[in-house]
């Protein structure tokens, strides 16, 4: 039984304890009674409780300590119904006063999807008009096809029985005026009867639908189909109440009846101008496409409801089946979305009858004209955001309107082998060599840690606090003991990155064990070389958990462990060219390079700096110089800086020592020390990238527009670089263009490109452009400036940029900080859907500048992105009254001074956008900087 489904079965044991007199003022369970009832640790009860709540399955008790009581069982106990959505309650009295007042609210609309959202203005209206003594007012309706005309019609029917408009008995008629349409005679008489003779056929008198729906209402489909004498005959009825049948000369017939006609056409246009005014209320009814993503969700929901009650059997439908339906609409609206599901729901019962627990649509069942459905929605960027807000997960529809139990979900979200599976599938679809696909596990693998980590930073808990949320004591133990083996062997670039990744990772291996679940090797066997270190420690790791938990680790997960280890190790700063700097001089070469280190912020462990005073002879530096060389790794080679004389010819001589290759610059100044340590620190720039870039270094007032020789030839490009070359390619795409005009006037273009065949595409586009740099997820191993995604988000690639083009940084003032801003509003475009990002960007910005004032130091942007990002989502919890609750027993103390300053940032929410943040929602701010 799941952890969640465990916790709502003790509550609802405790509820069923009450007697219905025991049942008032607040009742209900705490969370810590949970925990140590069921022995979950209380950040895990907490967490279950909150999602239990917004399901919708428990209430809420304000208060200290807030208590949890059974929904069902409070219904059932007090005989009301409460709303769907409802807020904390304080006493049992307050909810039976909910639902008192729900219950006098109520009516049919109110079954209506989009009751409270997009048809909230024509229900209002269809009310009043319904109301409006002394019979109410004739309508029309207007809308495209298949958007529900007929049921809104029938709703204010059933509105009208309810508020005693009508009895029970009052008729409810429907009649399509395009049925006759060619013959208006017939037409007509079918409306308000004939006597005997009227027309050719008319052997005897027949009464019209006006007669037979007295006292109720008569619905006109197509209303526009009516000729003119019908209109005619039509807006007179409803001017005096009287008409006659068909062939009769005198209007002596009467009749009480509500006229509601619907169209699709614009009735300026179809309907004549007495007729319209004799049809005072108008209604306008959105199309679907126009519709919220949630009403679009529950409609499909709906219909699909309605199948699964005919067939009996449950239905399973897919993610991008519901988002391939979701692109698909667009002419029909309802009834065409009614169709297609009843089509789906009909061939996946003919493919399931030998499945007998459900019936299963994927995309693979749809038809064609409904699969373009997703092309449609992945291009409507937008779109598709809201969807994936609503839909992260298959859904299950069945007879009784119970979600079919799930599979056991992880407690978390990292799972390599999710990441690993679904990337091999798509890979192998696209028919793309093994061996790239193995390059390409390997770097999505690194990026995939690296992500997940930076997403956990906690600067108020250790990282032992914030694992033991989602695993158990004994597992960080463990894994303890294995990074202790581990940094035996390898350089670990961060011991908290280390725990998080593989404790987790360990947590989700486990769970598959125990559900026996398979692990195929041969989808990453390769992926890293068995005579690496990393495959070697994970041999030993595994042998460790074999002795340690007595189970078999399966061959497949040594895979997993190597590659997690050589995401983890310590990146190599040997990937960097070599820079010797020697001049004549006591300290002229020290100065130098400490000038140009301390401008530049860095501390080269690839630089030696020699000065050679005037009576000591060259031989003894370039032995010092070679010394030093020897406990280097040179292999990406060296750059000589010199001032003059005998010392140019130290490059000649180090390569024939070393056989490494040396290139010499000579008459070197601050500026061009400065450029070099720029260049030479950005990791897989070559030895003659730079030499060749510094070679026509005129220093920093020369113009911009002396171009060298080859970037006339060429023009010059940026490759971004993700796995497939659309999604994180496209996006630095993006966030580049709106970088390079604030450096360089230079006509620099951005090429996204995939890690597939990566450096043949490279060679492809250095035929006709000069590739300035590489930016993005992999470094494709080239001889070519490579700068990757972290340093993107941490907004250093402006900086590299200006020297990568040659720019020096002291030709204007830094730009403002578009990383920054581009990767907010990406995130909340995904998350928010109410407030617009691009509107309240700038004001997140003005809070974050108000922040750091008030802190008095400066934060990191991925701190800044979090934070904002955080803000924002805080901001639209305000709107929708779902604000956190920051409970001091299960998180840290709050620091009051933080909490201050937050106070005092926050109010330019209040002066700008009129949204005051609650003080739980402040805790959390204060906590997260």
């Amino acid at each position: 039984m799941k952890r969640m489904d465990k916790i709502y079965q003790y509550i609802q044991e405790r509820s069923k304890s009450y007697s219905s007199e025991e049942i008032q003022g607040r009742i209900g369970v705490e969370a810590a009674e949970i925990s140590q009832a069921l022995q979950i640790m209380r950040s895990n009860v907490s967490r279950e409780l909150n999602n239990l709540y917004r399901d919708g399955k428990i209430l809420k008790f304000s208060g200290r300590p807030v208590l949890y009581f059974d929904r069902e069982i409070f219904e059932q106990t007090k005989g009301v119904t409460l709303p769907l959505e409802i807020e904390e309650l304080a006493t049992v009295e307050s909810g039976v006063t909910s639902a008192k007042k729900l219950t006098i609210q109520k009516s049919g609309f109110d079954c209506l999807i989009g009751s409270d959202g997009s048809l909230k203005k024509q229900i209002e209206q269809a009310k009043a008009a319904i109301l409006y003594p002394p019979h109410g007012l004739h309508t029309l309706i207007v809308g495209q096809t298949g958007v529900g005309k007929t049921l809104f019609a029938h709703m204010m029917y059933e509105y009208g029985k309810t508020i005693g408009k009508f009895s029970e008995q009052s008729p409810f008629i429907i009649f399509n005026c395009a049925d006759y349409y060619n013959n208006p005679q017939l037409l007509i008489s079918h409306i308000f009867g004939h006597i005997k003779g009227a027309f050719t056929g008319a052997d005897s008198a027949k009464p019209g639908l006006v007669e037979s729906a007295d006292n109720g209402i008569l619905f006109l489909d197509e209303i526009h189909r009516l000729p003119p004498e019908g209109q005619e005959m039509l807006f007179y009825f409803m001017d005096t109440g009287t008409f006659n049948r068909l062939g009769e000369t005198t209007r002596s017939r009467q009749a009480t009846v509500l006229i509601i006609g619907a169209t699709t056409e614009n009735p300026d246009s179809v309907l004549t101008k007495t007729f319209i005014r004799r049809i005072p209320s108008i209604i306008k009814i959105q199309p679907l496409a126009d519709r919220s993503m949630e009403e679009k969700l529950d409609i499909i929901k709906l219909l699909l409801a309605n199948e699964v009650h005919s067939i009996q059997k449950p239905v399973k439908i897919s993610v991008e089946a519901l988002k391939a339906l979701i692109g698909n609409i667009g002419v029909g609206n309802v009834g065409q979305m009614k169709s297609n599901i009843k089509l789906l729901c009909a061939q996946a019962f003919l493919n399931g009858i030998d499945n007998p627990n459900y019936i299963e649509i994927d995309f693979k069942l749809l038809p064609a004209s409904v699969k373009s459905g997703l092309l449609a929605l992945s291009s409507n960027r937008r779109e598709l955001a809201l969807v994936s807000q609503y839909i992260n997960e298959a859904l299950f529809i069945s007879p009784n309107d119970q979600k079919l139990p799930m599979e056991e979900t992880e407690d978390t979200s990292f799972n390599l082998y999710h990441l690993v599976d679904k990337k091999i599938k798509t890979l192998k679809s696209e028919n793309i060599q093994s061996a790239v696909i193995k390059q390409i596990i390997a770097a999505d693998v690194n990026a995939y840690i690296k992500s997940f980590c930076n997403q956990q930073d906690d600067f108020n808990m250790s990282v032992q606090d914030r694992l033991l949320k989602i695993i158990d004591y004994d597992l960080i133990d463990f894994t303890e003991e294995i990074a202790t083996i581990v940094q035996k062997h390898l350089k670990i670039s961060s011991l908290d990155r280390f725990l998080y990744a593989f404790s987790l990772h360990l947590s989700v291996f486990f769970k598959r064990i125990k559900s026996q679940q398979p692990l195929s090797s041969h989808a990453i066997e390769g992926t890293v070389s068995k005579d690496t270190e990393e495959f070697h420690l994970a041999m030993e790791i595994k042998q460790k958990i074999e002795e340690y938990y007595h189970i078999i680790v399966p061959p497949a997960e040594i895979e997993y462990f190597a590659m997690l280890l050589n995401s983890l190790k310590e990146e190599d700063d040997d990937e960097k060219i070599i820079i010797i700097v020697v001049m004549h001089g006591v300290h002229t070469a020290t100065s130098m390079t400490d000038v140009a280190q301390k401008l530049l912020n860095v501390q080269l462990k690839n630089l030696i700096v020699f000065d050679m005073p005037i009576e000591v002879q060259p031989q003894v530096i370039f032995s010092k110089i070679m010394e030093r060389l020897q406990t280097m790794n040179c292999h990406k080679g060296i750059l000589l800086l010199a001032d003059m004389g005998s010392i140019i010819n130290f490059g000649p001589m180090i390569t024939e020592q070393l056989k490494i290759p040396v290139k010499m610059l000579d008459m070197v100044s601050t500026p061009l020390v400065l450029e070099a340590i720029r260049k030479a620190d950005v990791a897989g720039i070559s030895l003659n990238a730079v030499y060749d870039s510094l070679n026509n270094f005129k220093g920093y007032e020369s113009s911009a527009e002396d171009l060298p020789a080859e970037h006339v030839k060429h023009p010059e490009v940026i490759v971004t670089i993700c796995a497939s070359g659309k999604g994180t390619a496209e996006k630095l795409q993006k966030i580049l263009e709106n970088i390079l005009p604030t450096i360089t006037p230079r006509p620099i273009k951005v090429l996204p490109v995939g890690l597939y065949k990566v450096q043949e595409s490279i060679a492809e586009i250095s035929k006709e452009y000069r590739i300035i740099a590489v930016v993005g997820v992999a470094n494709p191993k080239c001889d070519i400036p490579f700068i990757p995604l972290e340093q993107v988000i941490d907004g250093e690639v402006e900086n590299i940029l200006r020297t990568l083009i040659g720019i020096g940084g002291s030709r204007k003032a830094p730009p403002k900080n578009l990383v920054l801003r581009s990767f907010c509003e990406e995130s909340l475009v995904e998350m928010l859907t109410y407030l617009n990002p691009a509107k309240i960007l700038d004001t997140l910005l003005k809070f974050d500048s108000l922040l750091e004032s008030h802190l008095g130091y400066q934060l990191t942007n991925p701190q800044r992105i979090r934070l904002l990002v955080h803000c924002g989502c805080a901001l639209e919890r305000m709107i929708m009254k779902t604000g956190l609750v920051y409970d001091e027993q299960e998180y840290p103390p709050i620091n009051t001074q933080k909490l201050q300053c937050v106070n005092m940032a926050a109010t330019v929410f209040e002066k700008t956008i009129k949204i005051v943040l609650t003080r739980d929602e402040k805790a959390f701010i204060a906590s997260m900087i």
